[in-house]
């Protein structure tokens, strides 16, 4: 399929999800740090407008104050809340008739490959960032939507598998494909031994941290993480809630009685706190690599499973599903090492913060898209969600976020030095 049929495909996740969201509810902020969500429906379609334009002869701007009002986003906990009023804001009808024509606009112009692949993705990344908003819209603001089964079933033993010393090779090489700047260029690293959870860190077992008393325990914090869920009296994952003395889950449209062998979404702090309790740390991007790529035999892999691609039988990706599943549910998915649900069913965090690799370029016609963020103040999340399209799969994507944003469907994984 060519990139303009793919990117018409994503065009109908992103028009979906706006269209879970009931009209009055387009200008709520689900997520206080975040801008409203009457700024992503024209966000998607401006970033291509903005992106693609220059590169078109014949196309005029239109609506020059659109283009910049929404261009670009917010950097969760990147500085103080957003203070806008409803009323600084144009209507729907507005920014919708906006849309069209940028389409419209788009579509009857010849594209670059290259850029065009680049609008996709951004537009595929936000189908799963704008998830993670209307996950936390109240249910009588949207529209709900049946979902695939995932039936509970019994809690795996928690067990650690052993990874001898080998290479782990990141990146991508020059020429290898399209890539976001991040991605480049591919480079071994060197890892020692270790031992890795088999399966990501489960609702139950992050529930005994909760009850052990771990959010009250600075001992398992670093400063910044101890001064953040003080201040804002954290005490659990934001997808939980207690109610009537049980623990529950907030899913996508409804709460349902903790399930216990799901994962845990979490964040970075978090987990990086019940790493600590439990007597070990969150592993570095090369450590995952070489946990879900490579073999005993030295080689590696494009996936887990082998050279084929992401397909059904792997595991919930490509908005098969709103939330989690059993940890353990698509042994399919299994690494060489035998890791569980590496590339679906949550990010995973690693310790590494996000940074340039050897030889790192700012793309053109994107220089702020990875430098922006380069500050250490962000980390790496490697695998994917059920929201995550299968073309962001490829084993050199990086994803990152600050260590204290909870809303990502992001889990963990815990390892040892050997």
């Amino acid at each position: 399929m060519n990139p303009s049929a793919i990117l018409a495909d994503a065009r109908k996740e992103t028009d979906k999800l706006f269209g879970l969201v009931l009209p009055e509810a387009l200008y709520d902020r689900p997520i206080p740090e975040r801008h409203r969500l009457i700024f992503y429906l024209g966000h998607v379609e401006a970033f291509d407008w903005n992106l693609l334009r220059p590169h078109m002869p014949k196309a005029a701007p239109f609506h020059a104050a659109f283009d910049r009002l929404f261009a670009f986003g917010i950097d969760p906990l990147g500085g103080a809340a957003p203070t806008d009023a409803r009323s600084d804001w144009p209507s729907s009808d507005e920014v919708r008739d906006y849309n069209r024509r940028v389409r419209q606009a788009l579509d009857e112009a010849d594209q670059d490959a290259g850029l065009l692949q680049m609008a996709l993705e951004h537009r595929l990344m936000h189908a799963e960032t704008l998830a993670y908003m209307l996950h936390q819209l109240p249910a009588e603001r949207k529209r709900a939507e049946a979902q695939a089964a995932a039936p509970e079933i019994d809690q795996p033993t928690r067990e650690a598998v052993g990874i001898p010393e080998g290479c782990a090779t990141l990146g991508l090489p020059r020429g290898g494909g399209f890539g976001w700047d991040n991605e480049f260029r591919a480079h071994g690293v060197r890892v020692p031994a270790f031992s890795i959870d088999r399966c990501k860190i489960t609702n139950s077992q992050f529930l005994q941290f909760v009850e052990a008393g771990g959010y009250r325990d600075a001992r398992f914090w670093n400063p910044a993480s101890w001064r953040w869920i003080a201040e804002r009296s954290i005490s659990h994952p934001v997808f939980w809630k207690r109610a009537g003395g049980e623990w529950r889950l907030r899913t996508m449209f409804d709460e349902i009685s903790l399930p216990a062998s799901w994962p845990v979404y979490a964040s970075h702090a978090e987990a990086t706190a019940y790493a600590t309790w439990s007597g070990g740390r969150l592993p570095s991007e090369a450590e995952w690599h070489r946990a879900a790529y490579g073999t005993p035999d030295g080689a590696e892999r494009p996936f887990p499973w082998g050279d084929e691609p992401p397909e059904p039988g792997r595991g919930y990706f490509g908005f098969a599903r709103w939330d989690p599943s059993p940890v353990d549910a698509f042994p399919a998915g299994r690494s060489a090492f035998g890791l569980d649900g590496l590339m679906a069913n949550g990010w995973e965090w690693t310790a590494t913060p996000f940074a340039p690799f050897p030889g790192f370029a700012a793309h053109p016609s994107y220089p702020g898209y990875s430098s922006d963020f380069f500050d250490g103040e962000h980390y790496v999340l490697k695998g994917g969600s059920p929201r995550t399209a299968a073309s962001l799969l490829r084993r050199s994507f990086r994803n990152w976020f600050q260590p204290h944003y909870q809303y990502v469907y992001a889990g963990f994984r815990c390892v040892r030095s050997a």
